[in-house]
């Protein structure tokens, strides 16, 4: 990499390190007043504190076009029963079951939907799976080797379709999508329509967003914002091209970066500390040369078109009100192209706000799962004859 390349990235570090010096300052104000040993134990404690990201289901792996393996999880609903024993009844084919298929945002994997999943377990069968060089997914083949190239939405489009073959290959849909994962759904309704017209039953939209990424400002002003997108995308493919020595400074920085990840993912004070660190721990574990790769896909997003293969069905739209990467007024221009939509901006929202505010996320789906058929509507108390 030539000296040019290093001083750019040098530049731009800087200037993102002034940026961020606001988020970071109470991290920094730690740092020269709890030692080392200390830091590291409080995280090892908060590590083994909740149980987030331990729900397991049955594994499996489909194959993107590309021959990348996909990593998914099946919570089924009923096991007592072997299967072809379910699948006839008198003689015919009983119905496939509904099935729910998360899809995670960037930097994330299939446990940030950890809140929804443990709520739904046991009610109706859902597909959790980890999108192209994330959690247990293999790196994506594709981006592999110095040939390789930026991943697109499209391609996670037809990675979601290659899970969805594997996993839920009958029976009806429910597609629910964080931010990335969001997009990913609706690549794959733009090519695949004939499958959301005979299949998806109901779409909910996370934190997502439809276009326009590129005027994002990230709470920044906009002078630093503007500087930081003429020299990101060469920083970053400059520094996933020296992904080992870019991981050690990362590790040696983390305190900065907590900061970071905590001002990005979510807006409210009192967020659980073990679900923070929860939080950083994903990010944290996705490699620099992936951050890198994916970067390029959210500029050239543009799937305002593809909302339309939804605009027959019950439609989750719903955002933070302090997202600062996806912002709400994203997820309101979804909602202004599907006016059937149920449009829920949660306050004091941020970005991972299913993991921030998990009741009211998980009840909106639970909603939206009611009006698919795909659970009984709850009997209200009071509601009996007697």
């Amino acid at each position: 990499m030539g000296d040019e390349t290093w001083r750019r990235a040098g530049w731009a570090g800087a200037a993102i390190g002034v940026l961020a010096a606001g988020a970071a300052a109470g991290v920094a104000l730690e740092r020269l007043t709890v030692g080392r040993s200390v830091r590291q134990k409080a995280l090892l404690a908060l590590d083994t504190e909740g149980p987030y990201g331990a729900l397991r289901g049955t594994s499996g792996r489909a194959v993107a076009d590309d021959s990348t393996e996909l990593y998914y999880e099946v919570d089924e609903v009923e096991a007592e029963a072997p299967a072809p024993r379910r699948r006839r009844l008198f003689g015919r084919k009983a119905p496939a079951p509904l099935t729910v298929v998360f899809s995670h945002g960037y930097c994330l994997n299939q446990d940030s939907w950890h809140f929804q999943r443990a709520a739904l377990r046991g009610l109706v069968r859902t597909v959790h799976w980890d999108q192209r060089s994330h959690g247990r997914s293999a790196r994506g083949a594709a981006q592999s080797g110095p040939d390789g190239v930026p991943v697109s939405i499209d391609q996670l489009g037809r990675d979601l379709r290659a899970v969805i073959d594997a996993a839920a290959p009958e029976g009806p849909l429910v597609l629910v999508g964080h931010s990335m994962g969001g997009m990913t759904i609706m690549a794959l309704a733009e090519q695949y329509p004939e499958l959301v017209r005979d299949r998806v039953v109901a779409v909910a939209l996370v934190g997502t967003s439809a276009g326009r990424l590129d005027e994002v400002s990230y709470g920044l002003p906009i002078a630093g914002v503007n500087a930081v997108r003429r020299v990101l995308p060469g920083v970053l493919r400059a520094l996933g091209s020296q992904a080992e020595l870019v991981e050690r400074g990362r590790r040696a920085t983390a305190d900065l970066f907590a900061g970071l990840i905590k001002k990005y993912s979510f807006s409210s004070r009192d967020v659980d500390p073990a679900v923070v660190r929860f939080a950083e721990r994903m990010i944290e574990s996705t490699p620099i040369d992936v951050v890198a790769e994916f970067y390029p896909a959210f500029v050239e997003h543009d799937k305002d078109g593809s909302l339309a293969a939804f605009r027959d069905l019950p439609v989750l739209a719903l955002a933070g009100d302090h997202d600062l990467v996806t912002p709400s007024s994203h997820t309101e221009a979804i909602a202004d192209l599907l006016p059937d939509a149920e449009l829920v901006i949660v306050p004091d929202g941020g970005h991972l706000v299913m993991l921030e505010h998990p009741e009211a996320v998980t009840d909106r789906i639970a909603d939206l799962l009611v009006r698919a058929g795909a659970v009984p509507r709850p009997e209200k108390a009071g509601s009996g004859n007697g």
